[in-house]
């Protein structure tokens, strides 16, 4: 595809975005390093599917905990700044492979803003200090999108491969993905470039299916897991007339984030390039129908039912392509101070967690006490001789299987009723023939054989993540479960 101007200069972009993108990569991992944020939840328990690797997980699809379990493997520690490490990498690949397309379309000058402006998007950032599925997604869909845009302009079963093969390896990355074979296809009706043979798009369809045959084949052995908890987070669509409202604030809210999700001068410019779509040529037209579907579709959502900042950040990647390239200086200008700002100001706040403070509370009280919580716990059950915790509680959970990792003592959830509420629920339930007692951690409400029980610990941080809990700790028999 081209962009109907002189063909631009694509070389010499790489020296510079790389210098300037593995310049930015290298103090975020050195403030990783320093970082002394806990494990969030959702990462504890990736880490914990890398000690189970499976073609399939719980709530999401395994690329991510198959690269923790690589990094941590090869470190030979499974420290946070080891399971977190993948992130500023992942993210400095895909700056580049954007560029490299930007490259491609609009010449090299257009390569090095786009590298530049993804690596120091809010987003980014974020996923830099934390590690997430999107994160693991990016550079594969990034992939997918360079090798469809060179199967366009270079017809033939290799590149049909290629970019089937990458959209599956982001689809196993994360079930978002699926929004680009989505976007071409709308791609094909708007703009007459973006139209490959059907023969060629086939192929990669036939290499995606492929790719993420492992994973549907397990979900088809474990009761469509992942598919249901999908549909949990957008739950009005088991009951339309009974759970879907129409809820402006929600939508109001969601778009609001964008502005803190993309930048704001990037995501006005997103919507303004939106307003003049006639004006754009062919290459940027192609972006747009590649990100304002997927601020379109989850918007929907928002309105529907509600839905979280980051459920749109795969439109990010085609948006920085279809912005930045051609914003005008001031606004570029503007754009790098505002997000280079907080892209420097996230990590450096992660350095000083417990101290960062605002109304007398540390701005990322979130992302603290969690261990110290688990340690806690785990010296109770030491002290009073228990090698059998219970816990209801998916956060309590996660850290302990974390924090315990190097402890002698075994880790379970209730047993569901009915369908399992969450990973632990569904792969660490108390065994049926467990007798004994066990060291109960009780999150919230208790079970009718705790009641009159003194617990031997009543706990109530008063900071942290566990600020204005109460979390119980009983020795109880195992039987109240599984008699």
């Amino acid at each position: 595809m081209h962009t109907g101007a002189a063909t631009p200069d694509r070389h010499g972009w790489l020296g510079p975005a790389a210098a300037v993108v593995l310049a930015v990569t290298a103090l975020r991992v050195w403030l990783l390093w320093l970082n002394r944020m806990d494990l969030f939840v959702d990462e504890a328990q990736y880490w914990l599917w890398g000690r189970e690797l499976a073609f399939g997980y719980y709530s999401k699809p395994p690329m991510i905990g198959w690269v923790i379990r690589a990094t941590t493997g090869l470190a030979g520690s499974d420290a946070p700044f080891w399971v977190r490490l993948p992130a500023p990498l992942f993210h400095a690949a895909t700056a580049l492979i954007l560029g490299r397309i930007a490259a491609g379309l609009w010449g090299a000058r257009a390569a090095i803003w786009v590298a530049l402006g993804y690596v120091t998007l809010p987003m980014v950032a974020v996923g830099s200090i934390l590690i997430s599925t999107d994160t693991i997604m990016f550079p594969f869909l990034a992939l997918a999108l360079g090798f469809w845009l060179r199967l366009l302009s270079r017809p033939g079963p290799g590149w049909a491969l290629a970019a089937g093969l990458a959209l599956g390896l982001a689809f196993l990355s994360k079930y978002a993905a699926i929004y680009y074979p989505l976007c071409a296809a709308l791609a094909a009706l708007l703009i007459p470039p973006a139209r490959s043979r059907l023969r060629d798009a086939g192929l990669a369809l036939l290499a995606f299916a492929a790719t993420i045959s492992p994973n549907v084949i397990w979900n088809l052995q474990n009761g469509m897991t992942t598919l249901e908890h999908t549909l949990d987070n957008a739950d009005w669509v088991r009951a339309p007339s009974e759970r879907a409202g129409f809820d402006i604030s929600g939508l109001t809210e969601f778009l609001g984030s964008q502005f803190a999700v993309f930048g704001p001068v990037l995501f006005a410019a997103l919507l303004w390039n939106a307003l003049r779509w006639a004006r754009q040529d062919a290459p940027s037209r192609l972006m747009l129908v590649f990100a304002l579907p997927v601020v379109a579709i989850v918007s929907v959502e928002a309105l529907l039912a509600g839905a979280y900042a980051n459920w749109a950040a795969a439109a990010y990647l085609a948006g920085t392509l279809a912005v930045l390239p051609g914003l005008g200086r001031g606004w570029r200008i503007s754009s790098f101070a505002i997000n280079g700002t907080v892209a420097l100001a996230l990590p450096v706040l992660g350095v000083f967690a417990p101290v960062a403070s605002l109304g007398g509370h540390p701005l990322l009280e979130r992302y603290l006490g969690r261990a110290d919580m688990s340690t806690t716990i785990l010296d109770i059950a030491e002290a009073e001789g228990q090698g059998v915790i219970l816990a209801d509680n998916r956060d309590l959970l996660a850290d302990l299987f974390y924090t315990g990792r190097d402890r002698d003592v075994s880790i379970y959830a209730p047993p569901p009723v009915g369908r399992a509420p969450n990973h632990y629920a569904l792969r660490h339930a108390l065994p049926d023939d467990l007798g004994g007692e066990v060291l109960y951690v009780a999150g919230g409400s208790l079970p009718a054989c705790a009641e009159g029980v003194t617990p031997l610990a009543d706990l109530a941080p008063q900071t942290g993540a566990y600020r204005g809990k109460r979390i119980r700790i009983f020795r109880l028999p195992a039987s109240c479960w599984n008699g």
